[in-house]
């Protein structure tokens, strides 16, 4: 396995440093201030850095205000709402765009003492139009989309923990390329209220860290719901390679199959019932038409306000969607409502397998941010997924494992996630 090494503690580390007199809430966030001076301008993670109102904050606990995530460094992907702070959404649209609340997720942050330092950098409303961050592990590729500043700014030591959010592979994917662990829970379980939309079907908000179990405790206490795993003995590892696997480079297909191998007698192949699958080779094209269309309706206020302003890709996105016929809408939502029902009934609920999290390594930066093959399914039927950061190109380009459960199962993902960490990589 490779990844950015980091000298600087994780989530959980700090939060229990702070809270044992060991470290300031001060000193903790000095420190993620000077790894950006000494990266942002390489990688090129952030909107906005808020220095004094992060220095505020941590003062703040160190006086006493406590929580559950008292002191922790926190970044936020500039799609979500943060009083005081740009609202860009990475459109020139919004430039000049301040919020003057929290979305709820970042109120409830701010709650458990969470300091925030700033807004990361999104692709063009969360979509495929790149953002100008560079991957760390090597500056001439993508750190992938469209979650790019959050997962780049955890590979830095930046802050060990920042918002994402998922509608097709914007969490796992940016996890796999950049070497850091990303965690999209099920979806609706982290609230949305005051994150700009995209496909409402869809969107979830998640998270990314330097372990699993950083992940896990950072959206325990955001849900309220205990879902911290554990790295216990499990006899089979289903592998599902899906009809994605037709997608993957050869990259990818060589340091697959050697993991394949090294699960050893723990291997085995996820098989779905029959019914189930013809639909999910159905649902990549599934998932594409309704976030189109769910898409032009979020966005009709910009489409109408300034096409101009625009990117060409995520125009034709829209007029796409737009342009779907009554019929063929009311098609599309009874078919995700069946596969979600279908697959919720015939599934069983503690059921997890594993999947590539991309194609392969990052893609050249000029190349776009990734295809997101191996995650549109997953979005589609809103189940958990983390990408753990466990294979390697030859010359040391990081790709994720991803581990998807059913809907609900997130302890189940987290659980086998932290386990393959522990055999496989340095959790």
């Amino acid at each position: 396995m490779t990844r950015q090494q980091d000298d600087l503690p994780g989530a959980i580390a700090t939060v229990t440093a702070i809270a044992d007199g060991r470290m300031t809430a001060e000193d903790a966030l000095r420190q993620r201030l000077e790894r950006i001076d000494a990266s942002e301008a390489d990688v090129q993670a952030w909107v906005a850095v808020d220095r004094d109102g992060g220095l505020a904050a941590a003062r703040a606990v160190d006086a006493g205000h406590g929580g559950a995530l008292a002191g922790l460094p926190l970044g936020v992907k500039d799609i979500f709402a943060v009083r005081g702070l740009p609202w860009r959404c990475g459109s020139p649209i919004w430039a000049d765009r301040v919020a003057q609340s929290d979305a709820g997720v970042v109120a409830l942050a701010r709650a458990a003492g969470a300091v925030i330092l700033g807004k990361t950098e999104t692709t063009e409303f969360a979509g495929y139009t790149p953002t100008r961050t560079r991957n760390p592990h090597d500056l001439s590729r993508t750190p992938g989309g469209s979650s790019s500043g959050s997962a780049a700014a955890v590979a830095c030591g930046m802050v060990p923990l920042a918002f994402g959010t998922q509608t097709s592979g914007s969490i796992i994917r940016p996890a796999s390329y950049c070497g850091v662990v990303g965690y999209k829970p099920s979806f609706d379980l982290l609230e949305t209220g005051g994150v700009a939309p995209l496909s409402r079907s869809m969107d979830t908000v998640g998270v990314f860290a330097r372990s699993v179990p950083d992940a896990a405790f950072a959206v325990s206490v955001l849900a309220g719901i205990d879902l911290e795993g554990d790295a216990g003995a499990q006899s089979l590892l289903p592998v599902y390679r899906s009809a994605a696997w037709a997608q993957a480079n050869p990259a990818l297909s060589t340091a697959w199959e050697a993991f394949e191998t090294a699960l050893g007698s723990r291997f085995a192949e996820q098989v779905f019932p029959p019914g189930i699958e013809a639909q999910l080779v159905a649902g990549f094209d599934l998932h594409a038409r309704i976030m189109a269309t769910e898409a032009a309706q979020a966005l009709a206020f910009e489409h109408a306000k300034a096409p101009e302003l625009l990117s060409d890709a995520l125009r034709r996105q829209l007029d796409e969607g737009r342009a779907q016929s009554p019929d063929r809408r009311a098609e599309d939502r009874r078919a995700l409502h069946v596969l979600r029902r279908q697959f919720d009934t015939h599934v069983p609920r503690d059921a997890v397998w594993l999947t590539p999290s991309a194609t392969g390594p990052a893609p050249a930066f000029e190349d776009g941010t990734g295809a997101p093959a191996f995650n549109r399914l997953w979005s589609l039927l809103g189940l958990p997924c983390c990408s753990v950061p466990l294979l390697a190109t030859e010359d040391g380009l990081p790709i994720g494992v991803q581990v998807v459960g059913a809907l609900g199962n997130d302890h189940g993902v987290l659980s086998t996630a932290h386990r393959l960490m522990t055999e496989f990589g340095t959790a």
